[in-house]
């Protein structure tokens, strides 16, 4: 199975950089060429064109930053949309828009061509080690085809029914690691307040109901000072905006949604859209005239897993019992 691979940005380039380790062809492309040397390097061909890749590739996948964006890598003039024929299949593992994954989604089926959306979550230090988890919407068959796939680039793969569904489930999961973010440095500045050691309060906060994945990883960027999450404020910002968008579009009254969409717009004012987006919390800092550091934190995530074959996830059914 020949796999193509566009966009080659944090998450893009390590997902890409497990199936090459896994030994799948690969033929990749990014706006900056240079972001592709390593790959280069290591034996990936470069595709000249997203209708070139898809030609050459039975699979072709794309991670890039914007709904806006894979729009133009599929429908430009030698887009992927361009190039797909029947039975080829089409990976979108962006953050983006269920009504757009859809409408792309169309314009692929009507090439004969196969859509899933497959976008991942745990963050880059995860995706580096092919232990990332991977949420699917699309057919089961084609599912079932590119399973082996999913499981060489992640660990839990999850079939989460029709086209579309996987992005509402990844922009619900990234509003509920926003919330946690915001509120994980509210805690902190709390506790650093009533003078507590910041790296006791950690270790509380992880052993008790308090605990998040948020926690456990940001929370350490966040005490170190290097907040080098791998996940710049502009992404952050647009994931949250998608989730409100969302729950606004199906008359949901969302409450904390809007005001983590603004508190995160307001980081982004503050510090930039390529400032990491675990800086939200400094905004507290600079409010507090206080900073949330501890010794013996990294200033970088690694993930201690090695590295193991994925599997499917199977979803409960019936009563599912408490924690």
């Amino acid at each position: 199975m020949k796999i193509g691979f566009i966009g080659l940005g944090n998450v893009g380039a390590k997902l890409a950089g497990s199936l090459l380790r896994n030994e799948f062809g690969l033929v990749v492309r990014d706006t900056d060429r240079e972001a592709a040397r390593q790959l280069l390097d290591q034996g990936a061909q470069w595709g000249e064109s997203g209708q070139q890749i898809a030609q050459l590739c039975d699979v072709v996948i794309t991670c890039l930053p914007s709904p806006a964006v894979s729009a133009q890598v599929m429908e430009e003039e030698q887009g992927v949309l361009a190039g797909l024929e029947p039975g080829k299949i089409w990976l979108e593992m962006s953050s983006t828009d269920a009504d757009e994954i859809r409408r792309l989604g169309a314009l692929v089926e009507a090439r004969g061509a196969i859509p899933l959306d497959c976008p991942v979550s745990g963050g880059c230090h995860r995706a580096a080690t092919g232990n990332i988890a991977i949420f699917a919407g699309g057919k089961r068959e084609a599912f079932d085809k590119v399973l082996p796939l999913l499981t060489t680039v992640g660990r839990n793969i999850l079939h989460t029914g029709e086209l579309g569904s996987a992005s509402i489930l990844k922009v619900a999961t990234n509003y509920l690691a926003g919330v946690q973010l915001i509120s994980t440095g509210e805690a902190f500045m709390v506790a650093k307040k009533a003078g507590i050691d910041l790296g006791i309060a950690y270790e509380a906060i992880r052993i008790s109901s308090g605990n998040s994945f948020v926690h456990e990883t940001e929370g350490q960027l966040i005490l170190n000072g290097s907040y080098d999450i791998n996940f710049t404020m502009d992404h952050e910002v647009k994931d949250l905006t998608l989730f409100d968008e969302l729950g606004k579009k199906l008359e949901v009254p969302l409450e904390m949604s809007p005001l983590a969409v603004q508190i995160m717009r307001d980081g982004l004012v503050k510090y930039g859209p390529r400032a990491w987006s675990s800086m939200v919390v400094k905004r507290l800092e600079d409010a507090c005239s206080e900073d949330l550091r501890a010794p013996g934190f990294p200033e970088y995530l690694t993930d201690l897993e090695p590295e193991a074959a994925g599997a499917e996830v199977i979803p409960r059914k019936g009563q599912v019992s408490k924690p």
